[in-house]
Parts: structure tokens; C-alpha cells; sequence
């Protein structure tokens, strides 16, 4: 501190100027007004008022350093407060709670407290409900037409054996052959007519009976059985007659959900119910991920039939907007599917928001281990319908085709094929490929090629984007369409005439499932699929559909098969040798 008070007093001449007269002032001053060395000594401005020091270039330096503690001396706590509130003025308590109910206008005190019921937010999990199960629910509403109650076993049996359906379980209602053995509501019966359906297809010869009659059921058969109409017209009866569920603020209370995998497959459901479900006064509603929750949830409230993917509707119910308690009828679409994309944690999850005395109907191409544990876990008592042998079976209304081929060919035999098939007026054609950018390329060589128009859906595309161009693909007499797997199930287009599979799937359920997309119902279509050496490790489970779909299979898979299989026991044997090798070490 010293050295800075005596170069104070030192000139710019090198001498020391009227050191008496101010020593002792400096020397107070300095003492009681001493900063931290390391930011150095500020001074007012009034210290000295000896003009020659004013004029000298420490005096300058000092007197910038006090403008800065000028204007630094009021941001003590005080300041700050007075700043932010001047910032803020108009944000009081009124403000922050009008605020705060305009972003969450919905969240007043009844959602929450569904909230807080629903989602206990430390677990991050559901909460199970408690159930009042003293009420019984309203499950019978078969009324058996006296011709099926008339018929005999040997009848029943025969007309069983004749339609490849068979019954697993106990006291299985009688099956019916046309539609006015079927005692439903006038209204739902004109409209039945009015689809120009003549007679049922199996499942529904059998699957009507049993779903009508309150029992739970796993329907197995092949795509494009039908198989919706089983589950849909008994669900709006059901809902039809049950009591009245009070309506609650912000939230819906469905008594039907119909749980499907994918949000083509949910759009297609929510279409058929549409059709009957709007003559009997009741409400269906949809909640599919990539689309406005705002809107879903406008269109959830008073629904009575709800039709879900199980990802968006777990939200739905975390949130409070969904209520469960009262559902009383459930669909499990496509469970097989639904397991093979990973929902099997958020299934059982939605399930034990559902009373366990419901009436429950699981739908599966397969029969797998997996879905037999899903069924043993929530259905009771249930019955099991199969149609054919109970395994992937092609529809045999399908010719398929196979054509070998390489990688690098595959684009000229495309078009060759699309030109030949495009001769005949009105085709439409579905093209699958494996990957999203296989797609984009397919569709930009095609529509520079190609005459038609050509269109193209893939996971990367919006769901608006999807809607127009399904829309479009519906409505054109003929047109090409390029997607991935996401149009293998859920894609109900009745006058899809050809399927090709540009690059063979993964696995034979899927191939199964893409050559479905035609011959929908009782028409007939045709399957093309590329065939190249790189495919050959399929050529057994190819052979296999081929087979028993009663088509003919060429010589060439059968060779692919066996050069396959001989490299498979080459390399397990060259394998054993080598562990041989290593163990004798």
C-alpha cells in the first residue's frame, strides 16, 4: 500500500510536490478506503483537488476506474430485486395462475386427481386399479336360430371338416352357414347385406357364435379372412347394452378396446366400425402415434369404442385422459405381431387397467409359444378357433411366382414385369421393398420410366403424407405402389390384382403376409417375388408355403435348398474340427 500512496505524490518530472500539506489526508484516505491489491485502489473523485494531479495520467486512470464503481456501487441486493421485479412487474399471483391455465387448460382438479390415480410418478409405472366387481356384466346375447339349433352333431361336424375349422375347449356353440342364421339388430343386418357379402366366411361361421355368446376366444387363421367383422359386430352389441357410464371432465371412458399394431391397421378398424357402429348411435374413436394428441383426445371423449396402439394409448392412460375401468370388451388384433414389435410390456400393462372379468378376443396368424403364455395369463376359459392347419398358410386364392434373378437385374426385370402386368386395364399393383431408401430409389426410377402413376409409403413418411397417398392408391383404377413392411398388415385394399416382392423379407411369416395384401376375401390375385442366390437360405421355408398353398414349386429351389444345406454340414463340420483342435491343446 505504501508504494502506491508515494507514487501519488511522484511528478511526471521525477519530483515529489507538496508532500506536506497532504501526507497525513492521503494517507487516511487510503488506509480506510484500501481495496484488494489484486483489483487495485478506487478513489472518489473529490480525493484531491489539486489541479496539477487532475492533469497527470494517473489521476485519468483512477477517475475511470471510480466511473466504474459509480455505476457499480448500486447492484447490491436491493438493486437486483427492484431490476427483476421492474422486469417482471406484470408477472404477480394472478398472472402466474392465469398463465399457468392457459398452458394447461385441461389440467384442472379432476385431472389431476385421475392422474395421480393412474401414474404413480416415482416408479414411473401404472398403478392397478381397484375394481368393483359386485356388478356383473352383461356378456350373453346369442339368440341361436332355430335352423343351427336344429342341426345335428354329424352336420356340424361335417360342415366343419369341409371348412377346415377346428374347435378347442368345452360346450362350443353350433357354427352357422349363412347370414340369416345370424340374429343381430335390424339395423346391423341391412348393413351387413348392403356389403354384398353372400355367406360367411369360417371364422365368422364360427367365430360369431362363440364372441356373440360372452365367451372368451383366440381366433387363428390366415389375413384377409374377415376376421374384423368377428370381433366388430359383437363389440357394438355389447356396447349397446351396457349401463350408462357417467361422464367425467377430460376424460373418456370407453367400454370396447380393440388394441391393433400398427396405425394402418387401427385406421382400417376404425373405418369398418364406422360403417355400423354410427347407425347404432354409438361413437368409435382412434389413437395411433405420429398424429395431434389435441385432436385424438377431442375425439376419444364420450367414445364408446376405442381402437388403440398400445405405445399411444399407454400415454393416454399415464395421463389421465383415458379411463380403463369401464372397458368390458377387449380385442388383441394381430397379437403375434404386436409380440414380434416389442409391445408385450405395455400389453400387459394396459391390461391390468381392465377389469379381469372382461370379455377378451386375441387374434394370431401363429400359434407360437408366446402367444400361448398371453392367452393362459388373461383369458378364462377361453375357446380356440383355427382355420386350416394352424400354421403360416398362404391363401391359396394367391398364385405365386417365382422369379430367379440377380441383384444387379432386378430393376430391368421390374419394369419388364410392371409393363406386362400394366397391359391389362385396372391392375394395381403393390411393390415391397426391404429398406426406406430402396423405396425412395424404386420410386423416382419408376415414375421417370414408368407411364403410371407410382407412389411410395415408408416409416420416414408423415402420417398425413401416408393418408394421401393411400387415399390416392384407393382411388386409382391403376397405380403402383412402393413400401416397405409397414404395408404388409393393416392394408385393406380389396382390388390390389398383383404383389410383388422386389427384395425377398426377412422371414417367411412376413412373406406370408405381403402376398396377402391381394386376393382379399373370395377374389383371386397374383404374387411375384425376386429370387437371387443370396436368398437361397430361405429356399426350405419357401418351399414350405409353396407346398401347402398347392402351388408348384420350381426345380431350382429345390437345388438352392440342397447346395445350401451342404454348405451349412461343411461348415458345422469344419467347426467341430476346429474345436476338436483347440480342446486337444
Amino acid at each position: 500500500m505504501l508504494r502506491h500512496v508515494f507514487t501519488r505524490f511522484w511528478s511526471s518530472s521525477g519530483e515529489i510536490y507538496r508532500l506536506p500539506q497532504n501526507l497525513s489526508k492521503v494517507i487516511s484516505y487510503d488506509v480506510t478506503n484500501f481495496r484488494n491489491h489484486s483489483k487495485g485502489i478506487f478513489y472518489d473523485e473529490d480525493t484531491f483537488n489539486d489541479s496539477s494531479y487532475q492533469t497527470s495520467p494517473k489521476y485519468r486512470q483512477n477517475r475511470n476506474f471510480n466511473k466504474f464503481q459509480r455505476r457499480s456501487r448500486f447492484e447490491d441486493e436491493t438493486f437486483s430485486e427492484n431490476k427483476f421485479q421492474r422486469r417482471n412487474r406484470f408477472d404477480d399471483e394472478t398472472f402466474s395462475e392465469n398463465k399457468f391455465q392457459r398452458r394447461n387448460r385441461f389440467d384442472d382438479e379432476t385431472f389431476s386427481q385421475n392422474r395421480a390415480r393412474k401414474f404413480d410418478s416415482f416408479n414411473r409405472q401404472l398403478e392397478k386399479p381397484s375394481f368393483d366387481l359386485t356388478e356383473d356384466i352383461l356378456k350373453y346375447f346369442y339368440i341361436e336360430h332355430s335352423d343351427v339349433a336344429n342341426r345335428s352333431i354329424e352336420d356340424v361336424e361335417s360342415f366343419r371338416e369341409r371348412l377346415s375349422i377346428s374347435v378347442a375347449g368345452t360346450d362350443v356353440p353350433k357354427p352357422i352357414s349363412s347370414f340369416n342364421e345370424l340374429c343381430l339388430p335390424d339395423k346391423l343386418h341391412e348393413i351387413v347385406l348392403q356389403q354384398g357379402y353372400s355367406e360367411p366366411t369360417p371364422i365368422q361361421a364360427q367365430g360369431w357364435p362363440i364372441a356373440l355368446s360372452g365367451r372368451d376366444m383366440v381366433g387363428i387363421s390366415q389375413t384377409g379372412s374377415g376376421k374384423t367383422l368377428v370381433f366388430l359386430l359383437p363389440a357394438i352389441i355389447h356396447a349397446l347394452n351396457q349401463p350408462e357410464v357417467a361422464k367425467v371432465k377430460h376424460e373418456s371412458n370407453p367400454q370396447v378396446l380393440i388394441l391393433a399394431p400398427t396405425r394402418e391397421l387401427v385406421k382400417q378398424i376404425l373405418e369398418v366400425s364406422h360403417r355400423f357402429s354410427a347407425s347404432c348411435n354409438l361413437k368409435s374413436a382412434c389413437a395411433y402415434g405420429g398424429a395431434s394428441k389435441y385432436n385424438q383426445l377431442r375425439e376419444l371423449k364420450d367414445s364408446n369404442i376405442c381402437i388403440a396402439t398400445p405405445g399411444r394409448l399407454i400415454d393416454f392412460v399415464a395421463e389421465g385422459t383415458v379411463n380403463l375401468q369401464h372397458c368390458t370388451y377387449l380385442v388383441l388384433d394381430e397379437a403375434d405381431r404386436m409380440l414380434d414389435m416389442g409391445f408385450e410390456p405395455q400389453i400387459r400393462k394396459i391390461i391390468s387397467q381392465i377389469r379381469p372379468d372382461r370379455q377378451t378376443l386375441m387374434w394370431s396368424a401363429t400359434w407360437p409359444h408366446e402367444i400361448q403364455d398371453l392367452a393362459e395369463d388373461f383369458l378364462n376359459n377361453y375357446l380356440k378357433v383355427t382355420v386350416g392347419s394352424g400354421e403360416l398358410v398362404a391363401n391359396p386364392n394367391i398364385k405365386q411366382n417365382i422369379h430367379f434373378t440377380e441383384e444387379n437385374e432386378k430393376r430391368e426385370s421390374l419394369t419388364s414385369l410392371l409393363e406386362s402386368i400394366m397391359t391389362v386395364e385396372g391392375n394395381k399393383v403393390l411393390v415391397f421393398a426391404q429398406t426406406k431408401r430402396k423405396v425412395d430409389q424404386l420410386e423416382a426410377y419408376l415414375s421417370n420410366v414408368f407411364r403410371y402413376n407410382v407412389l411410395a409409403i415408408h416409416g420416414d413418411v408423415s402420417q398425413s403424407r401416408r393418408e394421401h397417398v393411400l387415399f390416392e392408391f384407393r382411388r386409382s383404377k391403376s397405380c403402383v405402389l412402393i413400401a416397405t413392411d409397414v404395408a404388409a398388415r393393416g392394408l385393406d385394399i380389396t382390388d390390389i390384382t398383383h404383389v410383388i416382392n422386389y427384395d425377398f423379407p426377412m422371414s417367411i411369416e412376413d412373406y406370408v403376409h405381403r402376398i396377402g395384401r391381394t386376393a382379399r376375401g373370395s377374389s383371386l390375385g397374383e404374387a411375384h417375388t425376386f429370387f437371387t442366390t443370396e436368398d437361397a437360405g430361405r429356399a426350405k421355408d419357401l418351399i414350405s408355403v409353396l407346398e401347402q398353398a398347392n402351388q408348384e414349386v420350381d426345380p431350382r429351389l429345390f437345388s438352392m435348398h440342397e447346395l445350401q444345406s451342404r454348405y451349412k454340414r461343411k461348415s458345422s463340420g469344419s467347426q467341430q474340427w476346429k474345436d476338436r483342435r483347440y480342446r486337444s491343446y
